[in-house]
């Protein structure tokens, strides 16, 4: 359930990934048996080079440029990320970026809205949006055939919305009915008041979708005047992945985008976020089960901690479904998740009648992790299952565009993308342990639910937490 749960507040960007084919870039797998172990060790450092040889990369007028050829490839991937997330915005204009990318959406000055519509249909070409706390996107996915004409109107939709009044009006009171239906839905409902609690006094406070207050407040004058201000080449990443040769890409892409100002926008590192002490934040409302989350502060991409803490939150995720939901049937869905921010959370999320017994266990499993060491056998199975999600994940051109984004705005540089498996590998058993230790504590809870039946000890009093 919180697989699903933990990509509402990306719900447009999962419904665009559909469409293109795409996996979202989490690590929070479902429940499927464990796959065995593979008797020979791939050879990571040959396929490490082989991806790296496919990309190129060039500065177009301070736009920086990927493209990575996949041969044969009947599909192309252009992505058109802008940097800064939550750091853009501000609780008077949150969601001024997504209201402003998903208006573009509809119509530029060269392709109106009936036209853009009928050629993209007739070309089966893809033009979409998402936002998230780090970055937003601009994405389109054509059949390679069709590029030159729809990489025609995706730089126009880009640079040159139409922004007609008449659009604006429809999109944003979409977005505003949407988020007002936030608080309607229990598990929407939990993750606004997790965001409050978890991020309080750090950028992330301010979502990237906005609230229905701060979207209604939106004029398409703030929409145009913020296009104008982010369309500036150092605040933007251009990545396309297809069967394409960089070298003729290069001009066409100075043509369109290089004709953007350059700007003066400087990348600044986000504060990580600290929890210095558990906590429990309780709402009331009459619900037949209690919807329970916890968050802990965990590593960033960029951090050698990352990987073993992968391999904590995978067995801490089978641990607790195999003893809250098969062996106590406390609940039908318990999870445990490691997200991919900049500033960096992992949890744990339930839904039970009896909440205090249901946390109780998943806090003595954290407990467990920290306190007994694990074998080697549990990390080889935990890889293993890694390894076929990964290269199951990296199928599509959309996913191989979005992971090298990801990589090369918060993880580093894109070629720490293609490390991944590598760096899972050379995780130790004591790595695990000591992650376990340093990160899973300090736990803030927030229910939903019944208060009443809440007992606050069993959620702040345990040791360790």
């Amino acid at each position: 359930m919180t697989n699903l749960k933990s990509q509402i507040s990306n719900l447009k960007w999962l419904l665009l990934s559909l469409a293109l084919c795409l996996v979202t870039t989490s690590f929070s797998f479902a429940q499927t048996p464990t796959p065995s172990p593979q008797s020979t060790t791939p050879d990571f450092q040959a396929v490490i080079a082989r991806q790296a040889s496919l990309v190129t990369e060039f500065d177009v007028n301070g736009l920086k440029v990927l493209v990575k050829r996949r041969e044969g490839s009947q599909t192309v991937a252009a992505q058109l990320y802008i940097r800064g997330g939550s750091e853009n915005i501000t609780a008077a204009n949150a969601g001024i970026e997504s209201l402003m990318l998903n208006v573009a959406s509809e119509a530029s000055a060269a392709y109106p809205r009936d036209r853009m519509r009928k050629e993209l249909a007739r070309m089966g070409t893809v033009i979409g949006e998402s936002v998230n706390y780090d970055y937003s996107a601009l994405a389109m996915t054509t059949t390679r055939t069709n590029f030159e004409k729809a990489w025609d109107i995706f730089a126009d939709v880009a640079m040159n919305p139409s922004f007609i009044k008449e659009d604006f009006d429809r999109v944003k009171s979409r977005l505003v009915s949407s988020l007002n239906d936030d608080n309607d839905t229990p598990d929407s409902y939990l993750q606004r008041l997790q965001e409050k609690v978890a991020y309080a006094g750090h950028p992330y406070l301010n979502r990237p979708e906005g609230t229905a207050e701060s979207i209604t407040r939106l004029s398409v004058e703030d929409v145009k005047a913020y296009h104008k201000k982010t369309m500036q080449t150092s605040r933007l990443l251009l990545v396309i992945v297809g069967d394409l040769d960089a070298a003729l890409l290069k001009p066409r892409i100075a043509a369109s985008f290089g004709k953007l100002p350059r700007g003066e926008y400087k990348a600044t590192a986000l504060p990580p976020l600290a929890f210095n002490a558990s906590t429990l934040e309780v709402t009331s409302r009459e619900l037949p089960t209690n919807y329970v989350q916890g968050l802990f502060t965990a590593p960033s991409i960029t951090s050698p901690d990352i990987y073993p803490m992968y391999i904590a939150s995978s067995l801490l995720r089978d641990r607790v479904f195999e003893e809250v939901r098969v062996k106590r049937n406390l609940s039908y869905a318990p999870d445990a998740f490691l997200k991919t921010q900049s500033a960096n959370i992992g949890g744990i999320y339930v839904t039970a009648v009896d909440a205090n017994q249901a946390v109780r266990v998943m806090l003595n499993e954290i407990t467990r992790l920290q306190r007994e060491p694990i074998g080697r056998d549990d990390i080889t199975s935990v890889i293993a299952q890694f390894l076929t999600t990964y290269y199951i994940g990296q199928e599509t051109n959309a996913a191989q565009a979005a992971s090298m984004a990801q990589y090369e705005l918060i993880g580093g540089g894109w070629r720490n993308s293609l490390q991944f498996l590598e760096k899972l590998g050379a995780v130790a058993p004591a790595d695990v342990q000591r992650v376990s230790q340093k990160y899973m504590r300090n736990i803030r809870f927030v229910v939903l639910g019944n208060p009443a039946k809440i007992d606050k000890n069993v959620f702040v009093g345990q040791a360790g937490n």
